[in-house]
């Protein structure tokens, strides 16, 4: 089979296209034929050995893949050969042409959903699920801001937010990125790139502030955001992809507010109850047609490197996906 493979930490344009052996699943395990694996940031930061979790080299990047099970381990019931599934990785092994996953961190997929959408709801929605409702306790009527709302991430929150009753603001950099949020049912967008993001909060709430921020970038936009939240706000820390903040804890203060740190894959490991209750939330969704992730590039396996670039570069929206067996 062929694999995208680190052999050294650095940016995307090192990663090599390389033959290996076809896996065999063990003991509780299931191999799959991959036709879609999800493009995230932590993939890219591993790449560079930023990232919480450090991969030992050499290395196959990709937390996830969907594609038809190809292979059953010694002791695995309720899965069989051909079955559409898709399956977490642990953070490394997706880009490849079959992938080892284990049984428990599988799932079968719903008819109406294709491999590139699927691939979405463990990582964005998984996120978004857990960081709204059971971290954020987003309730219908109020109002939620979600920075780098055009993101994978950030559009699966715009997504559920509205799921969940609230009124959504999106703040995104572009008016192109700013129309597929509105798509995806955003009530109030900001444009941060030439916009007063604190002012412009101000003006959409009537001066009250937003009661919950989602935010998936950090960097320059954390502590405009957090002057914008309403008392007793709840601050939710997804991701930095514009950089670590440095915040005035004063303003936690003067506001009343939480700030609360988001780490679905954490949880994932260190509550496996909670993890298969949203997991099941979000099957029912999907079955039931009200999630619609946006696929927004779909690139073959040899040019994974391609896509990594674009994401960090900030030039995709929605996500984008490899297709290892295109």
């Amino acid at each position: 089979m062929r694999a995208v493979v680190c052999l050294e930490f650095g940016p995307p344009e090192k990663l090599v296209l390389e033959e290996r052996p076809d896996p065999v699943p063990g003991p509780g395990e299931l191999d799959i034929e991959a036709h879609a694996a999800p493009v995230t940031f932590p993939d890219a930061l591993m790449l560079e050995d930023k990232y919480q979790f450090k991969a030992p080299l050499p290395f196959v990047p990709g937390g996830e893949a969907a594609g038809l099970v190809a292979a059953v381990g010694p002791d695995v019931t309720g899965f069989a050969i051909g079955e559409r599934v898709i399956g977490n990785t642990l953070l490394v092994g997706g880009f490849a042409e079959k992938v080892i996953v284990r049984a428990s961190a599988a799932r079968k997929l719903a008819a109406n959903m294709g491999f590139a959408e699927a691939t979405g709801l463990g990582y964005a929605y998984g996120t978004g699920y857990y960081g709204l409702r059971h971290r954020g306790q987003l309730r219908a009527g109020e109002t939620l801001l979600v920075l780098g709302a055009a993101g994978n991430v950030g559009l699966a929150a715009v997504e559920l937010g509205k799921l969940f009753g609230a009124r959504v603001i999106a703040a995104a950099s572009s008016p192109e990125k700013l129309a597929i949020c509105r798509d995806r049912g955003a009530d109030e967008v900001v444009d941060y790139a030439s916009e007063d993001l604190k002012a412009r909060l101000k003006t959409l709430t009537g001066g009250k502030g937003v009661d919950v921020v989602y935010d998936c970038i950090g960097g320059d936009y954390a502590e405009a955001a957090l002057r914008g939240i309403a008392w007793e706000g709840r601050y939710l820390v997804i991701g930095f992809t514009a950089g670590i903040p440095k915040i005035p804890l004063n303003l936690t203060l003067l506001k009343g507010c939480q700030v609360v740190g988001v780490f679905y894959g954490a949880m994932v490991q260190r509550d496996p109850v909670l993890r298969a209750e949203i997991d099941r939330e979000l099957e029912a969704l999907a079955a039931a047609g009200r999630l619609r992730p946006h696929v927004s590039a779909r690139y073959a396996l040899a040019d994974a490197p391609k896509a990594l670039r674009a994401l960090l570069d900030r030039k995709v929206t929605g996500k984008v996906v490899v297709e290892p067996n295109r």
